[in-house]
């Protein structure tokens, strides 16, 4: 009799792995949430402040403020319309979502596509509630060719494109250096010593 107590008290103690599957997409839910809030905030901000096309200098021609409204894509792409970018958005945005919950025990990976998810989001409710995307911080890099145009200025951008190069990058350099796949491809390569022996 003792012997049920006792093991019906473990039953209740030992967590539930669902539950605690769950527990770990809390972190890129917040960042997801974080990301895509403070990228509405900010363009509520450019919005309410800014004339479109008028340029402010915060840091001389280095950073400015310029609010414009982006129909096409990111780098001043224009591939179609914008019901083409709004249902190519909401494609990728599924995919994120699935690798989000598909790599829940790899924090990086979560995390990393927690912030190209919110920057998803973010651009998205532009798309549906405009029909194009509220840009407005304006850097001044330097000069280059791209595919034999000149660029002289960055494109102007927001806070939901920022997020998703952040996110992309982590995750490439934590693909290319830290997975798994990566250690063993390096170890292939480059042997320790005693596999040689």
């Amino acid at each position: 009799m003792l012997d049920i107590v006792l093991n019906a008290k473990k039953k209740k103690r030992m967590k539930n792995p669902a539950s605690a599957d769950k527990r770990l997409l809390i972190i890129p839910l917040l960042i997801l949430i974080l990301t895509a809030s403070t990228d509405q905030l900010s363009k509520k901000w450019a919005v309410a402040n800014l004339a479109e096309g008028e340029t402010h200098q915060v840091i001389g021609e280095f950073f400015q403020v310029r609010l414009i409204y982006n129909e096409g894509g990111a780098m001043g792409t224009n591939f179609g319309g914008p019901n083409f970018y709004l249902i190519s958005a909401l494609v990728i945005l599924t995919f994120v979502l699935y690798f989000i919950y598909a790599n829940r025990s790899e924090r990086i990976i979560t995390a990393s596509m927690g912030l190209i998810a919110g920057g998803a989001i973010g651009n998205l409710i532009d798309r549906f509630q405009l029909g194009k995307v509220i840009d407005f911080l304006d850097f001044e890099f330097f000069n280059f060719s791209f595919f034999g145009r000149t660029i002289d200025r960055w494109w102007t951008f927001n806070i939901a494109d920022s997020a998703i190069t952040v996110g992309i990058i982590i995750l490439m350099i934590y693909i290319i250096f830290f997975s798994k796949a990566s250690k063993r491809n390096r170890s292939a390569v480059f042997p320790s010593a005693t596999n040689l022996v």
